[in-house]
């Protein structure tokens, strides 16, 4: 296991643009307004201030010169990517960076342009491989994980369908308490969820993250220095990050009810957190929901709901905004909208919003910790990160 991070990492600023379709805004445009968010929740702080930054995007760019070349700035710039989990690795890199001594204060930028390339969300071209990989699109792959999941735990096709469109329905009105920067911002009902025509399986529009240009950042230094900075930092107190070995969908008996990763991810980041019981001890979660039945597997490998009862717990109201555990308050990914280089910083975003009385509308009584859940690939073979942070030391 890594070594933790606990109380040793703090965010003292952090920025996040609009998501959506961005026609007028250009990929380093999208960088230049979350990084002066950032720069601007930090009075005084100044860009010649960062000591070093780390740059995430699939494919909106190349090497450091992007964020170099669009802020102006004459600093080490380290361009990341790993799949949809790019955004945490830019914080992960820049954390190590900071907890390591090398730099004081360092910025983690995660940018994507989507809209203009064309990227429709259901292909990707892959590189020369072995010819093994399964030729799949994301909706499809997805599409699996209902069946498995009902026939693993003999769940109502019905009833999983209800859980499905109530994670939909609950994204969505979070979204629309969220105006200023969410993708869709509009309430849908159940009953349009349900008649929305079908993407692969049993997966309507609806239960598909939305494909979204934009940006977000967050300005990290050691906890000891963060109030120097601001009274209200976000502290780290643990993270992970996993990857597949690649084979789960080529392995005969996958059965597609559960992420590897991300179980073995979380049990990482809550040894570091001192985490013992996820479902009392953690305040609110951003989670990967890039599609619907994403979110309730999701909920049992984070230990938040027990084996097979996930999707009872979601129809009995526990995750929305008002429930035990609310997840994802600001929508998201269904709702919020999935710049891929973004959405990892997008989801800390909002836990520092939480944290500091500023969500507005979606806003929680008192959170404590927060939980920030991002991934990448296709099930049985992908990446994970989770992070976990809270607004007090200790």
């Amino acid at each position: 296991m890594s070594k933790s991070l606990k109380d040793r990492i703090a965010v003292i600023g952090m920025g996040c643009t609009q998501f959506g379709e961005r026609w007028e805004r250009s990929a380093e445009d999208l960088m230049i307004d979350a990084s002066v968010e950032a720069l601007a929740s930090v009075p005084g702080l100044k860009k010649d201030d960062i000591e070093a930054y780390w740059v995430s995007t699939q494919a909106s760019g190349h090497s450091g010169l992007m964020l170099s070349r669009a802020l102006k700035v004459d600093r080490p710039v380290t361009r990341v990517e790993n799949f949809c989990a790019s955004g945490s690795e830019a914080f992960r890199n820049a954390a190590f960076a900071v907890a390591a001594g090398v730099y004081d204060i360092a910025m983690a930028v995660g940018v994507e342009k989507l809209k203009d390339s064309g990227y429709s969300g259901l292909t990707l071209n892959a590189p020369p491989g072995d010819n093994t990989a399964a030729e799949i699109s994301n909706p499809a792959a997805y599409a699996m994980l209902p069946d498995a999941y009902t026939e693993a735990y003999g769940v109502d096709k019905a009833d999983m369908r209800d859980a499905l469109t109530h994670i939909a329905w609950k994204n969505h009105g979070n979204g629309a308490l969220n105006p200023e920067r969410a993708q869709y911002v509009t309430p849908v009902s159940k009953d349009r969820i349900n008649g929305a025509a079908r993407v692969a399986g049993d997966l309507s529009v609806f239960d598909c993250s939305g494909v979204a240009d934009g940006g977000a950042a967050a300005i990290i230094v050691r906890a000891e220095d963060a109030l120097r900075y601001t009274d209200k930092p976000m502290y780290l107190k643990g993270m992970s990050l996993h990857a597949g070995r690649c084979e789960g969908s080529v392995t005969a008996g996958q059965s597609y009810v559960s992420f590897p990763e991300v179980v073995a991810c979380a049990a990482e980041a809550y040894a570091h957190a001192g985490i013992t019981d996820p479902r009392n001890q953690i305040s609110m979660a951003e989670v990967h929901d890039c599609f619907t039945p994403t979110e309730l597997l999701l909920m049992e490998d984070l230990g938040f709901s027990k084996r097979g009862e996930a999707w009872r717990d979601v129809l009995d109201g526990a995750f929305d905004l008002t429930g035990r555990l609310p997840i994802n308050p600001d929508g998201g990914l269904k709702s919020f909208g999935h710049p891929v280089g973004a959405s990892g910083l997008r989801m800390m975003f909002e836990l520092w919003l939480q944290f500091r009385g500023e969500a507005g509308g979606r806003q929680l009584p008192d959170p404590q910790i927060g939980l920030a859940h991002n991934m990448g690939g296709l099930p049985g073979e992908f990446v994970s990160f989770i992070g976990l942070f809270g607004k007090e030391l200790g």
